[in-house]
């Protein structure tokens, strides 16, 4: 398959030169998106790099890690791509890893390879301590609102996608900024499709991060939450209706009632001085116990039911118009 790689720039030219010169030959193309960078990132490929697989394009204004990626995206696709990796400028990815990146989504196995920096205890011990608990805090609610739950690492920005996978996804409602690998897995888990983790092993030393977490945090927050509403109602209330729905709606009833009801059967209680009768407890408790487990089992439902067909195998997909063929067919 024709191989493309997308490098987002900014503040990276004490290492983009380095990460060129090791991508394979099996790369067709490259596509180096100067996303308005401060250091002249563009003009530093071009005046330092001779491989003529090496295409700079540039933006005017600064649009994040997301909207330099899919710049990068739009001009592989029109370029023929069918499989396009993206790997970060500052040399935390080492690009002789792209080869495992992009054999599950060759064969046929998967849509879309991520890298996964905790496969093994030595990798995790050379992680910053605060990227650490704040990638396992960001994996768990990325499990929730994408319903991806064998995946780990969701903010890693080394990826490979299938061009059927990447075409089915509207890049221009897709977060621009840090949210943007997160957002890519809420969208594929829409579409039902296939992900897996690669082993991988970051390296960090004088690469310049613009991630502030305080700002960034409840802004995380809330899309994951909002995400995870849409994605519960439409798979579980739209898309299909089942035992698992049933469970989740009267677990859910059952559960705030019980605890609802218990609460203001204590505070009486407290305010009265009279202990709580046996049956006014079992009210209580009963209805949590049950609401419990019924979401424990629509928990179980919903990670058995990760998708395991890539779109790229099933037929109806053979050609799913781009951007680029919706705005040739308007134009005729």
């Amino acid at each position: 398959m024709r191989i493309a790689v997308v490098i987002p720039c900014f503040k990276v030219t004490r290492h983009i030169e380095d990460v060129i010169a090791r991508i394979g030959p099996e790369v067709e193309f490259i596509f180096a998106v100067d996303d308005a960078c401060p250091d002249g990132s563009g003009d530093h490929i071009e005046k330092t790099t001779k491989d003529p697989r090496v295409k700079v394009l540039r933006h005017t204004s600064n649009t994040g890690v997301g909207g330099a990626v899919i710049t990068g995206y739009r001009a592989a696709l029109e370029a023929g791509a069918e499989i396009l990796v993206k790997v970060d400028g500052d040399g935390q990815m080492a690009p002789e890893l792209l080869p495992q990146f992009v054999q599950p989504i060759e064969v046929g196995e998967a849509d879309y390879a991520k890298g996964n920096r905790f496969y093994s205890g030595s990798a995790v011990s050379d992680m910053p301590r605060v990227r650490l608990f704040g990638n396992a805090f960001l994996s768990f609610i990325t499990k929730l609102s994408s319903g991806y739950w064998s995946i780990f690492d969701p903010t890693n920005g080394y990826t490979a996608i299938h061009s059927r996978a990447l075409a089915s996804i509207d890049l221009d409602k897709v977060a621009q900024r840090y949210f943007f690998e997160s957002d890519m897995l809420i969208r594929l888990g829409d579409l039902r499709a296939v992900v897996v983790d690669i082993p991988m092993r970051a390296v960090y030393a004088d690469e310049v991060s613009g991630l502030r977490i305080g700002k960034v945090v409840g802004d995380f927050l809330w899309r994951h939450i909002t995400a995870t509403l849409k994605r519960v109602i439409y798979m579980y209330f739209l898309r299909d209706f089942s035992l698992a729905s049933l469970n989740l709606l009267f677990g859910l009833i059952l559960l705030t009632f019980g605890v609802i009801f218990g609460a203001v059967a204590w505070s009486e209680s407290i305010i009265t001085g009279v202990p709580a009768a046996t049956g006014t407890v079992m009210l209580s408790a009963l209805p949590i116990v049950l609401g419990f487990q019924m979401l424990l089992f629509f928990a179980s439902y919903d990670i058995a039911s990760e998708p395991k067909v890539p779109i790229q195998r099933l037929r109806f997909n053979s050609h799913i118009p781009t951007r680029t063929d919706k705005r040739a067919k308007s134009d005729n």
